[in-house]
């Protein structure tokens, strides 16, 4: 769920009288009161429903978790992209929450207009463009009437504990201030709404890059979050994935990522899902998204043996749009096995400030590939090893007394490849693991899209975007905190692996 708007400023005299109108306020009418916000307010008002929803890849049976418990007790926006969380100028989305919040689990089926929960509806706020959105979480030693979590109002439980007990979901400051949804991570940049109109605004939580589990054993939150209006006549999209070929099967357990051009050309993942055991999948709800812009379906998935299909990328696919059958295709040649149709990337990501003194960062490192039409993410299909997700996102610390060594020496680091040992609190993860095989790539067509290989091996970059550590989105280090690296195959090699592909932060605060 990434992403212009025109700005005005309302100033003179228009200052006393949006004064009187927050004094009006306590008689029961909610408006942005905002006499210096860098976003458009229009006079007259509208009406805005808040939901939640989470199509996630890590539940079960599939996912490690079973459960993801959250409690909510607000809902803010602001017009300002840079208001901080003291401004005075955020609008209540959801007044009832702060008396009473609500515990929600991510993991839930949604209902049949495929959202998780009613935030608050049929809420008053002055018409305009907002351009940051908080949502607040409870502190975990907050008191509930009842409670799913035991004693923490926030909880993970674990797939493999059939006993459903809950772990303790552990929050950053952050979350008493309000988890910030930019204006990069909200639908077309804002929340837009005219006067007289009634729109719904959805909260996308996305719980499977949302949870990191540390080096204590403890689970923390670093939210992933999207948010954007949603549409109650087509908020889905549907397809099913099956295998090439004249016996063709349905693929279960495949990853299926919608994507969407960001303001540099590259296909972001607004939101994922898996497929079911027959094949099908369902992406609901779908946000308005850029609508000069494509939305483009990037799957990835493997057999029952552990060999990765080649990606396949549908272009050009309309909201509302019935996807259709998509094939994934196996590699090409003979005797493949789980490990010659999988790439295996590793590396090490290092950070410094501006004096190249090491700092610690969030690194989020995700997959691309190009090709002449664009530039897309290619989602993590589940391994032995690896879980379904989007991206892996790392954190660096100081070296610990003992090897390996953070390279350059004095940097922050962490590895991301074989696990090891001596990064102190460092977030390493294993290896990246996608398909050795170029992606079938075509566009979409009422009756079924046409795909072809345009390269028999891919051309993949590690992407790196950089956050302060523990919040998800206030970005971190220079270049626009992303760093990349460009992976060279060899078309000779029995395995396809790179040990090298190495992202070095600089600038960082």
């Amino acid at each position: 769920m990434t992403n212009q708007l025109e700005k005005s400023i309302w100033k003179g005299i228009w200052q006393p009288v949006l004064a009187m109108a927050c004094l009006i306020a306590i008689a029961g009418i909610v408006v942005a009161c905002s006499s210096g916000s860098s976003g458009t307010t229009t006079s007259g008002m509208a009406q805005v429903n808040v939901m939640l929803s989470d199509p996630a890849t890590c539940a079960a049976p599939d996912g490690p978790y079973s459960h993801v418990w959250v409690t909510i007790t607000d809902v803010q926006a602001n017009t300002n992209a840079s208001a901080g969380p003291t401004d005075s100028n955020w609008v209540d989305l959801t007044p009832a929450l702060s008396k009473t919040p609500m515990q929600v689990d991510l993991l839930a089926q949604a209902n049949n207009q495929c959202f998780l929960a009613t935030l608050g509806d049929n809420m008053q706020l002055q018409a305009g463009s907002y351009q940051q959105i908080r949502i607040m979480l409870a502190d975990n030693s907050t008191g509930l009437t009842t409670n799913a979590c035991g004693t923490s109002a926030n909880c993970v439980m674990l797939t493999s504990d059939p006993a459903n007990t809950p772990h303790a979901l552990n929050l950053s400051s952050e979350a008493q201030t309000g988890l910030k949804i930019p204006s990069g991570q909200i639908s077309s940049g804002a929340f837009t709404i005219s006067a007289g109109q009634t729109k719904d605004l959805d909260i996308d939580f996305n719980t499977c890059e949302s949870i990191v589990q540390e080096g204590n054993g403890q689970y923390r939150l670093k939210p992933v979050l999207h948010a954007g209006e949603v549409s109650t006549t087509s908020v889905s999209m549907n397809g099913k994935v099956m295998t090439a070929g004249a016996n063709a099967v349905p693929v279960a357990g495949a990853v299926v990522s919608l994507e969407q051009p960001d303001a540099t050309g590259v296909d972001r993942v607004l939101v994922s899902t898996v497929t079911a055991p027959d094949g099908t999948w369902v992406i609901c709800p779908v946000m308005q998204g850029n609508t000069s812009k494509p939305y483009d379906v990037v799957i990835t998935g493997a057999t029952s043996t552990g060999i990765l299909y080649a990606p396949s990328i549908v272009t050009g696919v309309n909201i509302g749009s019935t996807v259709g059958t998509v094939t994934l295709n196996m590699p090409a040649g003979t005797n493949i096995t789980a490990a010659t149709s999988t790439a295996v990337i590793s590396g090490q990501v290092t950070s410094v400030n501006t004096s190249n003194a090491g700092t610690a960062i969030d690194a989020a490192l995700t997959v691309l590939d190009t090709f002449t039409n664009g530039t897309y993410t290619i989602p993590l299909p589940m391994t032995a090893t690896q879980s379904a997700a989007t991206a892996v996102t790392v954190t660096t610390a100081a070296q610990a007394s003992q090897s390996p060594a953070c390279n350059p020496g004095g940097a922050y680091c962490a590895d991301y490849g074989p696990m090891t040992t001596g990064f102190g609190t460092a977030q390493s993860s294993g290896p990246l693991q996608v398909p050795a095989a170029g992606a079938y790539i075509g566009a979409w067509s009422s009756a079924g899209a046409t795909l072809t290989q345009p390269n028999v091996l891919p051309a993949y970059v590690v992407d790196g975007i950089a956050t302060v550590p523990n919040s998800a989105t206030t970005s971190d280090c220079a270049n626009n905190g992303e760093e990349k690296a460009t992976i060279l195959f060899n078309v000779n090699a029995p395995t396809l692996s790179v040990t090298n592909a190495n992202l070095a932060f600089t600038g960082c605060q």
